[in-house]
């Protein structure tokens, strides 16, 4: 197990390779790149599904901001593997159940409270489940809407009216939920959007190109948020 001052000082290592210099540009070292790594969770849900929508976040990324990206694919972590440590981003989707065990969920809680920061996005039928589950991982905290004024949702791209709608699953508007730890945004969830559907490859989903850029670019803001704050 990493000690809690090791983990932090991964962390502190990873994020000073980003700081926010003026307006939406970014000043960067050379100590290393930018990765995502996807989740792998127990419970039965497709945590696997639509395996181009990193790659080409990525890439959106390092062609629009300054920030050094390592355009990868398929890179995944198993929810409570010290691996977990060795990125700042994590993502997570899928449809259906997410199981999270005692230990998982401590691990989790860990990575979290020393500088990583999760994104959850519900990939449709996903909502009872990772609320539940997240739970675990902070028992004392609650999820709450953030309200369209805030930074991540204008830091790179603006976006006055919150998160973009990108499939209609149940009609509802889209929202953006977060958890605060020490007044630090330390995980994200979107419902009723689907951001990372609209990253995938153009024929996975049939989605205009006009309605995949507003994907990407909130997924960009995403990024940056989690990296210079």
């Amino acid at each position: 197990m990493i000690a809690g001052t090791a983990t932090k000082k991964i962390f502190i290592t990873g994020l000073a390779c980003l700081v926010m210099s003026m307006g939406s540009s970014f000043a960067q070292t050379t100590e290393s790149t930018f990765r995502i790594a996807r989740v792998k969770y127990n419970g039965g849900g497709d945590w696997y599904n639509d395996p181009s929508s990193e790659y080409n976040l990525l890439k959106f990324v390092k062609e629009n901001t300054q920030i050094d990206v390592k355009v990868t694919t398929e890179e995944f972590v198993e929810v409570g593997s010290e691996r977990m440590f060795n990125y700042p981003f994590l993502f997570m989707t899928g449809h259906g159940n997410l199981y999270l065990s005692d230990f998982e969920a401590k691990k989790l809680r860990e990575y979290l409270t020393n500088g990583g920061f999760l994104y959850v996005d519900d990939d449709y039928g996903f909502d009872r489940s990772f609320r539940r589950e997240i739970k675990k991982v902070f028992p004392e905290r609650e999820l709450v809407e953030l309200p369209f004024s805030h930074g991540i949702y204008h830091n790179h791209f603006q976006f006055p009216n919150g998160l973009p709608k990108i499939h209609e699953h149940d009609g509802k508007p889209p929202q953006g939920f977060g958890i605060f730890y020490q007044n630090r945004l330390v995980v994200f969830y979107t419902y009723e959007s689907n951001l990372a559907d609209g990253w995938a490859d153009p024929d996975v989903h049939g989605d205009p190109e006009p309605v995949r850029r507003k994907a990407l670019e909130m997924g960009a803001n995403i990024i940056v948020w989690a990296l210079t704050n």
